[in-house]
């Protein structure tokens, strides 16, 4: 067996020792303290302890959560479309759902994790060269279109050419 198997087998008998609800009363998930990755942290419920007492309470506490969330990813999804920033919203609305369900709090360190490594890739000397390149290439493409059509047309707009 390797390491990872093993923590995946720690982790799996952690949450099956817990209630099947998903409910985490002992041992809730709490911010990571000074020197512990966000990946240590327990995953599920961050409610109040005094919403998870009760099992009616925390269920309303869920679904709560879960319109919430909703609400904010739908405009979110809006605003991928429309004026907004569509992205930022959706990442927000997961966020809100992280405090609640663990499936999301896997996607948001599956995220996060992504995230992470594109910018080390984009930090590498290499590709910002390449980056560099690219970019100063396109712009010199776009002046030369840019200088053709004041050279052929002078500063008419498009729609005012008569041709």
């Amino acid at each position: 067996m390797n390491a990872q198997s093993d923590e995946r087998d720690e982790a799996v008998a952690a949450t099956a020792s817990g209630p099947a609800t998903g409910d985490v009363t002992a041992g809730a998930a709490l911010p990571p303290q000074e020197g512990e990755k966000e990946e240590d942290r327990e995953l599920g419920s961050r409610a109040p302890h005094f919403i998870k007492r009760s099992r009616t309470l925390h269920i309303s506490w869920q679904v709560g959560v879960f319109v919430v969330g909703l609400a904010v990813v739908g405009a979110g999804v809006a605003m991928l479309v429309l004026p907004g920033p569509g992205w930022v919203v959706i990442f927000g609305g997961m966020a809100i759902w992280a405090t609640e369900f663990v499936w999301a709090q896997l996607v948001l360190r599956w995220t996060k994790r992504k995230v992470t490594e594109a910018a080390q890739r984009a930090l590498d000397p290499k590709v910002r060269r390449r980056n560099i390149i690219l970019t100063t290439v396109g712009l010199v493409i776009i002046a030369v279109l840019v200088g053709i059509y004041l050279w052929k047309f002078g500063l008419a707009m498009p729609w005012n050419i008569d041709e």
